[in-house]
């Protein structure tokens, strides 16, 4: 079989430029009214205005642009799937869940703040989203349908219920099947929600939806893969929070399943299948096929 060839050159630079100008949209959209809690505002700001990678985001605009769409009927499901994001890590980070002292290589919001702070701080990013989509997307049936996309990869079949899989999974002996598992829900399920909420802010047909979302699945099991390694093989400064933690707190990973290097080996195969996914979409989508090659190859 001829091995792809496609390269990941250009595609930090993108989203590095990118990630600055969504940052500033998302501080425009969260302005709170003067009967909000400062105290709630401030929290809720730390944790969604403290940088990263914006792949999730990302990805919901530019497969929006490449179905047809713009940037703008993007940036409320964007904003809303990153709000989700942001939620879940600082719920994740808590003392009851993962217990991580650091996020993005700043203090983690239980610990800038206080765990209720971070607990409350959560949930208004989550209650936010569905505020954002259903007050900012104008066509009500195309609301209705993101609200649903975002809800149905948010909660129990999607990242919540795979969190729990995560967490009851610790220190059972390490499967590959476990680890899928986990991966397909806490993990990959937002990145289908990403791909398919553009698609539908774009008002895609049904096929060219469930096409860019196989996509979007594939790219998030690689990236998880990827981050199972970098766990592994990566230092605390080069991630900006601690390594080693999966280990030993004897999570379901797939080098603890199945070692480093076949570890890499699927991380490329599933590379591979979300490239065969964009066949059909022509070089304007060789930003998403760059970003597919990035996230296995990733040092952070």
């Amino acid at each position: 079989m001829q091995r792809n060839t496609t390269t990941s050159d250009g595609i930090t630079e993108t989203l590095v430029a990118w990630a600055a100008g969504f940052e500033l949209k998302l501080a425009q959209l969260l302005t709170p009214s003067d009967e909000t809690p400062a105290e709630l505002v401030e929290a809720m700001r730390y944790a969604l205005l403290g940088g990263g990678k914006r792949l999730r985001p990302f990805l919901v605009t530019r497969c929006c642009e490449l179905l047809g769409g713009s940037a703008d009927e993007a940036l409320p499901a964007a904003a809303a799937l990153e709000c989700v994001h942001v939620f879940s890590l600082v719920h994740d980070d808590l003392p009851a869940m993962d217990d991580d002292d650091l996020r993005r290589g700043r203090p983690t919001c239980h610990k800038k703040f206080n765990e209720w702070q971070a607990i409350l701080a959560g949930d208004g990013l989550l209650a936010y989203a569905f505020e954002l989509i259903s007050t900012q997307v104008a066509d009500p049936v195309r609301a209705t349908a993101i609200v649903r996309e975002l809800a149905v990869r948010t909660g129990w079949s999607g990242m919540i219920g795979g969190q729990v899989a995560d967490i009851s999974g610790e220190n059972q002996p390490p499967t590959r099947e476990r680890a899928e598992y986990v991966h397909v829900r806490k993990t990959a399920a937002l990145f289908v929600g990403a791909c398919r909420m553009g698609a539908l802010s774009a008002g895609a047909s049904v096929d060219r939806v469930d096409r860019i979302g196989e996509f979007g699945l594939h790219l998030g099991c690689a990236f998880q893969i990827a981050d199972d390694l970098l766990d592994v093989t990566a230092t605390a400064d080069e991630l900006g929070k601690q390594t080693g933690k999966d280990a030993s707190a004897g999570k379901q990973s797939f080098p603890a399943a199945i070692g480093v290097d076949a570890s890499r080996q699927v991380a490329t195969e599933e590379m591979d299948r979300s490239l065969a996914c964009l066949a059909d979409f022509g070089p304007e989508a060789d930003d998403l096929r760059q970003l597919a090659v990035f996230v296995v190859n990733r040092r952070h």
